[in-house]
């Protein structure tokens, strides 16, 4: 999403640099002839991405996720899925879900 932001916004200064005439411009312009982007229309053009809030992995303390990796380690496709996409996928995928609550985390 980024890459695209970015791809639109080269191709609209572009697009203001050509269309500024086919005159040809010397070093001594002015600075009312740069390119300029109205602030609004360049938070429209690059958003943020908005978060649910924080990752399971990134709430857990190591004392848990150290649990889960105990209980992956006996089930070995459990494990290699861990080593690729990480001990909180992998434990939901072959477990269920975490079995900490939110209170534990400290998050409510």
């Amino acid at each position: 999403m980024r890459t695209f932001a970015l791809l639109v916004l080269c191709a609209v200064v572009g697009v203001c640099l050509s269309a500024g005439g086919t005159s040809s411009s010397s070093v001594s312009d002015s600075p009312s002839n740069e390119v300029f982007v109205k602030r609004d229309l360049a938070s429209a053009l690059i958003k943020r991405q908005k978060r649910a809030g924080p990752a399971p992995a990134a709430a857990l303390t190591f004392t848990q996720l150290e649990s889960l990796r105990e209980v992956c380690e006996v089930n070995m496709a459990c494990e290699e899925m861990a080593e690729t996409a990480g001990i909180v996928a992998a434990y939901t995928a072959y477990y269920g879900p975490v079995p900490f609550r939110v209170q534990d985390l400290g998050l409510g």
